[in-house]
């Protein structure tokens, strides 16, 4: 590929985001419901857009060619049809619900059902998740650079960080909406001509054991079944609870475009994905064809050496695509919850100098990018950063969201312990364990003799179980003693 070619390509395509995304900014008008859910007025192709978008990131793209390729297809399909199952769920029980309730963010409702301090707890766990997920895609883009354009793999990364931090502080959810719509098309069609490429020129050979009907990935544990579950269930149930995609689901004019969004999002997600997925299977051998040694990623190594240039520089685009529209999403949604839910302005706290929600919030962009920037020069891999932040979610949150919303026994203390438990028993036992979802655990990991690789998958599984537990036992507790106060009350007035 030539280089002159990709490195302007690249900058042309940086330099339309930062325009678009401060272009957008007219649009926040010095109101913070316009910048955190767009006046609430996206309509349906933005809304699916930008959804869709949000699904599609560095994992299941990069992570997803990788992991298919070394461990067979339902490795790495599993990441995007767990984000489209997750997009697909959203919209059959969570989409019109939430969206009528027209929140500011997710950490809203658990303040609305259960209190503050719910609402407090929540917000810490959806933070820390989030900038594991910010960190991930960030760690996508700086490996990008230093393939393709020559810059080290840290200012990659700082370099990244910074566009995306531009046209999200200026534009908000507008901006990330317009981006959003620009780089899931570029996305869409990227994946399917590099598919369309790849089958007309060498054909699609799938290894014995590899492909999508080998069922064995699904039913095995020495086929890898517990860790596809895993990923399948930590991103399919755990991504619900994503500040970035119920921002757009609350952004969205009527409860019927919410969840007609969340549909055609998903169908997306999964035209997109799985192209990469079915493509990685035939990879090694077209790689051997061709004389290419893969030196990194897998799909790195099919753009330098095996596909024409113009086509090399629309999937580059597409695999940058899905690192800044998760990126952007990331920080308008975690610097949100820290200003809104965390440190508790609410969006009608204004000031001799404007709205104070909408400032507060455009400082903690800083804070939140300089802390993803942080995790990622710390523990350069997506793999461990992104699912980790899935399985937090899952661990603790996805439990008290739907039973808020469909168990009139959910109690305030069954909230919190359903949290507090799942949320500490996955971060518990990812510190224990040597790795995550087949990746090494280069993050933190305490060395132990109790937890092995075998183990690897079970943590996901486990700690939601946890959660679930208490907060049932809890909450039923609890309502009971609550139901049975309110009727000896009621009993003493009657006598009265």
């Amino acid at each position: 590929m030539e280089n002159a070619l990709l490195f302007w390509g690249v900058l042309c395509f940086l330099i339309v985001m930062l325009v678009v995304g401060i272009w957008a900014s007219k649009q926040i008008k010095g109101d913070s419901v316009n910048y955190l859910v767009a006046g609430r007025g996206l309509v349906l192709p933005l809304a699916a857009a930008t959804l869709m978008a949000q699904s599609v990131d560095s994992n299941a793209t990069l992570g997803n060619t990788d992991l298919a390729a070394e461990f067979g297809f339902w490795a790495g399909a599993s990441l995007p049809i767990g984000l489209a199952l997750c997009l697909f769920l959203t919209g059959l029980f969570f989409a019109k619900p939430l969206n009528r309730m027209e929140l500011v963010t997710l950490p809203d409702f658990y303040r609305v059902k259960y209190g503050r301090t719910t609402e407090f707890v929540a917000s810490i766990i959806m933070v820390l998740s989030f900038a594991f997920l910010l960190a991930g895609n960030l760690v996508a883009g700086g490996y990008l650079f230093q393939a393709f354009l020559g810059s080290s793999y840290a200012a990659g990364v700082m370099m990244i960080a910074a566009i995306v931090f531009i046209y999200t502080v200026s534009g908000g959810l507008f901006a990330v909406a317009y981006t959003d719509a620009i780089q899931v098309i570029i996305a869409f069609v990227g994946s399917l001509l590099l598919f369309g490429f790849i089958w007309a020129n060498f054909g699609l050979d799938i290894p014995a054991g590899m492909g999508p009907f080998e069922f064995e990935q699904l039913t095995s544990p020495a086929s890898g079944a517990l860790i596809n579950w895993a990923t399948l269930l930590a991103l399919g149930l755990g991504d619900i609870v994503a500040i970035d995609f119920m921002a757009r689901v609350f952004a969205a004019d009527s409860p019927e475009t919410a969840q007609r969004a969340c549909f055609i999002g998903s169908a997306g997600t999964i035209m997109i994905g799985v192209p990469f997925s079915i493509i990685a299977l035939s990879a090694p051998r077209i790689l051997d064809q061709v004389g290419v040694a893969a030196d990194g990623p897998l799909l790195y190594a099919l753009l330098q050496g095996v596909v024409p240039p113009l086509l090399g520089l629309l999937v580059i685009a597409a695999i940058l695509s899905a690192s800044l529209s998760t990126a952007d999403g990331a920080i308008l949604g975690t610097s949100s919850v820290m200003a809104h839910n965390i440190l508790g302005i609410r969006s009608h706290d204004h000031s001799a100098g404007g709205d104070r929600l909408l400032k507060i919030t455009r400082i903690m962009a800083v804070v939140i990018t300089l802390l993803g920037v942080f995790f990622a020069l710390r523990a350069p891999q997506t793999g461990v950063l992104l699912l980790l932040a899935f399985d937090i979610g899952f661990a603790g949150l996805i439990v008290p969201l739907a039973g808020g919303l469909f168990w009139p026994k959910a109690t305030r203390e069954g909230a919190l312990a359903c949290i507090i438990l799942g949320s500490l028993t996955r971060l518990l036992l990812f510190v224990l364990m040597p790795v995550a979802f087949g990746i090494d655990n280069t993050l933190l990991y305490l060395p132990n003799s109790l937890f092995t690789p075998d183990f690897d998958g079970i943590p996901t599984l486990l700690s939601p179980l946890i959660g679930l537990v208490a907060f049932w036992l809890i909450s039923d507790r609890t309502y009971r003693r609550v139901r049975d106060s309110a009727q000896a009350a009621k009993g003493q007035l009657q006598r009265l």
